[in-house]
This record gives C-alpha cells, structure tokens and sequence, in this order.
C-alpha cells in the first residue's frame, strides 16, 4: 500500500490550498483516511479523517475552515483548506486504517505566511 501525498505549497494567511493523498488501492479498503501536521518543534497532531462510511472529524483548531473529502474513483482524499492561517505551517501527511495496519504517506510541506 502506498499513499502519495501532494499539494502543499506556500501561501499568506487568508489564502486557501487543496492537499491530496492518493492511494495505490481501492479506499474501499481502509477503515479511516486521515490528515496529521508536524510543526518544526512540535509533536504530529491529528487534523481530520474520513471513515469508509463517509463520516469526518476535525481538530478544534481547523473545523469550520478546513473540509476532508474523497473520490473513490481517484482513489484519492482531500482536505480543502481555507483561510489559513500562520499556525497552520507544517508538514502535512495522510494516513490510513486498514485492519490493524497502519499505512503513512510522505509528507508535504505548508507553510503560510503572515
């Protein structure tokens, strides 16, 4: 299995990115897809994930500005995010459940300035 991720870049604050994390399987297959962030000092933090049923959830920080979706055909995620802001800079990385089996993508870079 593997997950490419894509899409970082470097915007100002307001500015808005899409991410993609494309897998090399069908998204049937996972039980969640997910987004996590580094920032340079700091631990990976959750930031959203999808569940195979559709179902999404978001870190207090980026809900209301920041929307995960799929497309099953592209057997690809999402995450939409808006408004963003200085704090959101990191290294953004997908991940996905399958069973017990926990798969990583590499990460892609977002740094926004102010």
């Amino acid at each position: 299995v593997q997950l490419q991720a894509s899409g970082g870049g470097l915007v100002q604050a307001g500015e808005s990115l899409r991410l993609s994390c494309a897998a090399s399987v069908s998204l049937s297959r996972f039980k969640t897809i997910g987004w996590y962030r580094q920032a340079p000092g700091n631990q990976r933090e959750f930031v959203a994930r999808i569940t195979a049923g559709g179902q999404t959830d978001y870190s207090d920080s980026v809900k209301g500005r920041f929307t995960i979706s799929r497309d099953n055909a592209k057997r690809t995620v999402y995450l939409q995010m808006d408004s963003l802001k200085v704090e959101d800079t990191g290294v953004y990385s997908c991940n996905a459940w399958w069973g017990t089996a926990s798969f990583w993508g590499q990460g892609t870079q977002v740094t926004v300035s102010s």
